[in-house]
């Protein structure tokens, strides 16, 4: 479900778009395109993918690098814990982060409740 990208907007409020810019299956390479409320579009690439366990994406632009990793740990129980971060570098990242990081925690939790949801048949 988390790898299936093109399908967030149907569970996550805090995503309006996304938009595959390659053919194919999700693989390090990939290029989406992301379009979320007050923020402007971004292109992000797969930068790392373990099949059923993670994916990064990453987005680049002038002076700042946007990290968003997927983590995903079968637990004994039968459940899959997720865990989401996002992280932003470079000269402009630590500014940008400030700035948005309570939009960004806001969203992390918005899309950790959705992913829950979905998984539990509730969306």
């Amino acid at each position: 479900m988390l790898r299936e990208i093109e399908r967030w907007p149907e569970w996550a409020a805090t995503v309006t778009s996304v938009r595959r810019l390659d053919d194919g299956p999700l693989a390090v390479g990939s290029r989406i395109r992301m379009e979320q409320p007050r923020i402007p579009p971004t292109e992000y690439v797969v930068t790392e993918l373990e099949p059923r366990r993670s994916f990064t994406l990453v987005a680049t632009g002038p002076g700042v690098r946007t990290t968003a990793r997927h983590l995903l740990e079968e637990l004994g129980t039968g459940g899959t814990r997720v865990t989401l971060g996002v992280e932003m570098a470079g000269p402009v990242g630590g500014v940008m982060g400030r700035v948005y990081r309570r939009l960004t925690d806001r969203y992390l939790t918005a899309e950790a409740e959705g992913i829950k949801a979905r998984s539990e048949g509730r969306v």
